[in-house]
């Protein structure tokens, strides 16, 4: 215990004989593929929620050109919203221990001395300083997200939209820096030539300029490969007890971790999961009764007021539709019956093509209690202001008197407890 050195700046302070070029050079490897697929999906999920579309729905004003490459979010396939966010979630959960082990692996080079040798090597360990900070946040403040703990200051959206941009920029400088040569490390590895790296404590045909090997490293206790598979091992016990939340029906139950992973509530036609309850959302039984509840539709013509015997008595349709929200967790397609968005449209002068809509809620705290949808979205017939679900009136909790069921949108924009809806472009 005398002669190791004391401060983990000196290469000798760090012993174990499981770092090495093709450990971390695996778990880079993996790390370059999910990284690129959870940031692809978390730009499809901002997409969603056309944030375009109207100040209500952009949650992160001011991003300027990071937004360029939004376009109106379909319609179809209904399961659009369902797979790209629960890919995306259950993706960024599962990659948790992999981030950490790499991080594990690299963090000699955090204290390494000289901090920057030349312009060049300060500009490497600053976009690393950008890398390890960005991904740690951005993990942090997605698992967060899912738990529903909103202890960070400010919005999710704009925090985790800028984050994931930083994140990402620092991500593809390293990648483009270090990827070449991790993929020569596991080559070599495959092909024998870097066969003395497989046992830990064996530093023979390793480089020497290499600065994850220990010069003296501890006896080991574990192969690489034993490292890599409790690695894995962690991974995929995260995965399975996440994906339950995207499945839905009985793979809810495996969904050990997620908050709305348990079974599903209650039972009956109403019995699937929801995000808030009435009571949270401070809606009063009195404003929702047949003799107090009227829809307000505003357009073109004028103003037109409904009420839930009015609705009734106009068309009525039906659509197989499930809700998928930003926490990755989603229901089964459940039958949704009501009057459909284009023919309140029509009601108000817009017998042809509808335009956008602005839908306000009785809700009155809280982020979404007003969303705004695309024309196309309108115009999807299997776009409803639901009455019914699955054969009975919706329940409290899922919006009664009436809510809005849009295919393949975040469940945020299918508002519940609609009061009123103006058509027009927004």
């Amino acid at each position: 215990m005398r002669d190791r050195p004391p401060l983990p700046t000196s290469p000798g302070f760090w012993r174990s004989p499981l770092r090495g070029p093709w450990f971390t050079s695996v778990l880079g490897l993996v790390l370059l593929v999910g990284v690129t697929v959870l940031f692809v999906t978390g730009l499809l999920s901002y997409a969603a929620y056309n944030p375009g579309l109207s100040p209500v729905n952009d949650t992160t004003p001011g991003k300027g050109i990071l937004g360029f490459y939004l376009f109106p979010w379909p319609t179809g396939p209904v399961w659009l919203y369902r797979f790209t966010q629960g890919l995306h979630v259950t993706l960024g959960i599962t990659l948790i221990p992999v981030l950490l082990a790499k991080l594990w692996s690299v963090v000699p080079r955090l204290f390494t001395l000289p901090p920057a040798r030349s312009l060049a090597h300060a500009l490497e360990r600053v976009s690393l300083l950008l890398l390890v900070g960005g991904g740690l946040f951005e993990f942090t403040t997605g698992v967060l997200n899912v738990q529903l703990d909103y202890v960070f200051p400010g919005s999710f959206y704009p925090l985790h939209f800028y984050g994931a941009w930083v994140f990402f920029a620092a991500f593809v400088a390293h990648a483009v820096l270090k990827a070449p040569a991790a993929v020569r490390t596991v080559r070599r590895r495959r092909t024998g030539a870097g066969a003395a790296q497989e046992q830990p404590g064996r530093t023979r045909g390793v480089r020497a300029e290499d600065d994850l090997v220990a010069p003296r490293p501890d006896p080991p206790t574990v192969s690489r490969r034993g490292a890599l598979a409790l690695v894995g091992g962690g991974s995929l016990l995260l995965f399975l007890t996440t994906v339950g939340q995207s499945l839905g029906g009985p793979f809810r139950r495996t969904a050990l971790l997620a908050p709305h992973g348990g079974p599903d509530p209650a039972g009956g036609p109403n019995g699937f999961q929801i995000n808030k309850t009435a009571a949270y959302a401070g809606i009063d039984p009195a404003e929702t009764g047949q003799d107090a509840w009227r829809l307000v539709v505003t357009g073109r013509t004028g103003t037109v007021r409904l009420d839930r015997a009015q609705l009734l008595r106009m068309p009525l349709h039906s659509s197989s539709l499930p809700i998928a929200c930003v926490e990755g967790w989603s229901t089964a397609d459940q039958w949704w019956r009501g009057v459909r968005l284009r023919d309140l449209a029509a009601l108000v002068g817009y017998d042809g093509d509808p335009p956008d809509v602005f839908v306000e809620s009785l809700q009155r705290h809280g982020a979404f209690r007003r969303a705004a949808l695309r024309a196309n979205q309108v115009a999807d017939g299997r776009s409803l202001l639901a009455l019914y679900v699955n054969g009975e009136e919706l329940s409290p909790d899922h919006g009664h008197p009436a809510r809005v069921i849009v295919p393949a949108a975040p469940g945020v924009l299918n508002t519940k407890w609609v009061a009123r809806l103006t058509f027009g472009d927004l």
